[in-house]
């Protein structure tokens, strides 16, 4: 068989549809909460399967293939110690009575019929002000999501206010890594795209509270008494008290500062430690420690790398203030490496190139344009397994295609980010989509239906563009 230089569509996108039958076939047999943890394993074999489908077919230099990883790893790695120090944030501020007080404050002054509400409207103010969705979901995200599970609302439809909320917060914040590169891979003035980007984002988050409100008017929620005992077990067992929030309120002035998100998490991680001797002294005596040094050296080691259990006496409660540490986070790590090989692997032996110029070929009007960008946004968060990836890639591979039809290139950032900033939460092996799910505990494609905003937004794009809404032609 004579050998190719160049792959062909249809076996480009061969691991792609090997990925999607294997998937589906393990959530119909397992279930949809089950389908992460074969994720990596899978992401593995499709990657093995475009390797050897490149070998046979057609050969591609070794340096290639590297610089395809490469090229992944570059946006992929620097996540490596965001997520470790999420999960050290996530343990201490458990256990420093951060989260106990937000949690017992909430459960005191919310009203349950309003809560998915208010858990989206805080999460968006929280994002626009710090930037980032990440950090936001791994804060007040991890107290609401313990609020909605004592007030008796699903994880999906809880997950689901938060992420909505915090992402709608990320992709209109002038602070957002993810907005400035939207705009800047676009050549698009970061206000302008901002500007244009909340013509479509402003009706998805409406109609994203409009639906969390009707859900709280209509839901069955816990009774009082269930919401009382964990009160009386969360101030039997933490002091509860307002300077615990000191903490969160250092970490929101670093945020301002725009001090770097890592170095932001690792001093939040220190306040944490700092706090449980501070605010909870007792917690010392309840996960068996003493107070001489060499205890506490180990103490702290545990409870930032090791899994921490609590007993309070309330076994909802129990489950709540449980913490994982760094080895809760590692099969999230793993994921992430997993879908950079996968990603890597694409773009090293050319399959991801020829996968995306078949969605561009002769591709003229206006809707199949912008189309096209929705449906090759989509994609890419799925190939590459991470979000800055895709929106350089989706970038470089239309920012031409739109001056050719006489396209504004802010339509293009925009579109852009609906269907590739607020979508990577969504798929279970995306950065984004694993960290948020091993974050608040529920599984990606648990909580996908109910992240309304995340879920509007591609398809406002797609209806602004079947209308041409506020869509300038340059040229005919």
């Amino acid at each position: 068989m004579k050998k190719s230089s160049q792959p062909s569509f249809i076996l480009s996108i061969t691991p792609i549809i090997a990925l999607l039958i294997t998937l589906i076939g393990i959530i119909i047999a397992k279930g949809a909460d089950t389908a992460q943890n074969y994720s990596y394993l899978i992401l593995l074999g499709v990657a093995i399967l475009s390797l050897t489908l490149s070998v046979l077919f057609y050969p591609q230099p070794i340096k290639k293939i590297l610089e395809g990883i490469k090229k992944s790893a570059s946006q992929i790695l620097p996540a490596i110690p965001i997520l470790i120090f999420i999960a050290t944030v996530s343990a201490t501020w458990m256990l420093s009575g951060v989260v106990p007080t937000l949690i017992d404050y909430g459960l005191s002054f919310i009203n349950p019929q309003f809560f998915l509400f208010i858990a989206c409207i805080v999460c968006s103010v929280i994002s626009v002000l710090s930037g980032s969705s990440w950090s936001t979901i791994a804060t007040i995200g991890i107290a609401f999501q313990g609020i909605g599970h004592v007030m008796g609302y699903s994880d999906g439809w809880i997950a689901g206010a938060i992420i909505s909320g915090a992402y709608f917060g990320d992709k209109v914040s002038p602070l957002s890594d993810t907005t400035v590169l939207a705009s800047s891979s676009c050549k698009v003035e970061l206000f302008t795209h901002i500007k244009y980007l909340m013509l479509t984002s402003s009706p998805a988050i409406i109609l994203a509270l409009l639906i969390y409100t009707c859900v709280g008017f209509f839901s069955s929620t816990n009774d009082v008494s269930q919401s009382l005992d964990v009160i009386t077990a969360l101030q039997s067992s933490f002091n509860i008290t307002p300077l615990t929030l000191i903490i969160p309120a250092v970490t929101g002035i670093l945020i301002a500062m725009r001090v770097k998100t890592y170095i932001t998490l690792a001093i939040s991680s220190l306040l944490g430690l700092i706090g449980i001797f501070a605010f909870q002294p007792q917690i010392i005596d309840m996960i068996g420690y003493t107070s001489s040094w060499s205890d506490i050296f180990i103490m702290c080691a545990d409870i930032l790398f090791t899994e921490t259990t609590l007993s309070t006496g309330n076994e909802l409660l129990d489950s709540l203030v449980s913490t994982g540490g760094v080895a809760g986070m590692m099969p999230t790590i793993y994921l992430v490496l997993c879908a950079m090989i996968f990603g890597g692997t694409l773009i090293g032996t050319g399959m991801l190139n020829a996968i995306t110029q078949t969605f561009t070929y002769k591709i003229i009007s206006l809707r199949q344009t912008v189309s096209a960008t929705v449906g090759s946004g989509l994609f890419l968060n799925c190939c590459t397994g991470d979000q800055y990836l895709s929106l350089i890639l989706g970038g470089n591979l239309y920012r031409n295609l739109y001056i050719k039809n006489g396209l504004e290139p802010r339509l293009l950032s925009r579109t852009l980010e609906d269907s590739i900033s607020v979508t990577s939460v969504l798929i279970p092996w995306n950065s984004c989509g694993v960290t948020q799910s091993t974050v608040l505990g529920v599984a990606t494609l648990t909580y996908l239906p109910y992240c309304i905003f995340n879920i509007a937004s591609p398809l406002l794009s797609l209806l602004f563009a079947w209308f041409g809404y506020k869509i300038r032609i340059l040229k005919n």
